[in-house]
């Protein structure tokens, strides 16, 4: 439950709202958890969504302490993490478009393996870090603590979030049965893998400065 001494119900649900609209615009996580979920089912999809989900909440609360602000200031490490997020994307895309030519094992349930993955994945997004820095602190009241406001602003944010991301994992995860016969899969994994590339291409141009 939050600390109503830290934020608003009225600004709660505001930022709740905004919150769901950006997650539902497409992005890598979007993509990556469909792949996963399509390719491997929903139990690998839930790992990665626990890895994103961590991979958020540890974001928030770097730039609660002012980190992330040092990030978006310097050219430099803006730039290391950026490349290092599309660079991570193209592999993981790489990775499924190739894995059906190499005998990988379709349905694989190494849940340590897709956690991490989404951990990293979102660790590397300089996006969530500005969000935190630029969107977040214009929900809070600049005459309340704002340690407590942006610890529960992040709360809503990852619970949006990661709502968002277990309905995709649940839509994709009903293919995966189709996908049984290794023609079908090795089609939607290919088409998911080629849109990874896609996005990843994207989140390098609209990340640029």
């Amino acid at each position: 439950m939050l600390d109503s001494s830290s934020i608003s119900a009225s600004t709660a649900a505001s930022f709740l709202l905004t919150s769901f609209l950006i997650e539902v615009t497409p992005g890598p996580n979007m993509t990556y958890l469909a792949l996963v979920s399509a390719s491997n089912g929903r139990r690998a999809g839930f790992a990665t969504v626990a890895g994103v989900a961590l991979g958020l909440a540890i974001i928030g609360v770097v730039a609660a302490f002012g980190v992330a602000e040092l990030i978006q200031a310097s050219h430099l490490l803006y730039n290391v993490l950026r490349w290092s997020g599309v660079l991570f994307l193209l592999y993981l895309a790489w990775e499924g478009w190739r894995s059906g030519d190499e005998g990988a094992v379709v349905g694989s349930t190494n849940g340590g393996k897709y956690f991490l993955r989404g951990l990293i994945t979102n660790l590397l997004n300089p996006k969530a870090g500005i969000f935190y820095v630029a969107v977040l602190p214009t929900f809070m009241d600049l005459d309340a603590p704002p340690t407590a406001q942006a610890m529960a602003l992040t709360g809503i944010y990852v619970g949006a979030a990661t709502f968002v991301h277990l309905l995709i994992v649940l839509i994709a995860g009903t293919l995966e049965p189709v996908l049984n016969d290794p023609r079908r899969e090795q089609i939607a994994r290919r088409f998911l893998s080629a849109l990874l590339g896609l996005v990843a291409l994207w989140f390098a141009w609209t990340t640029a400065r």
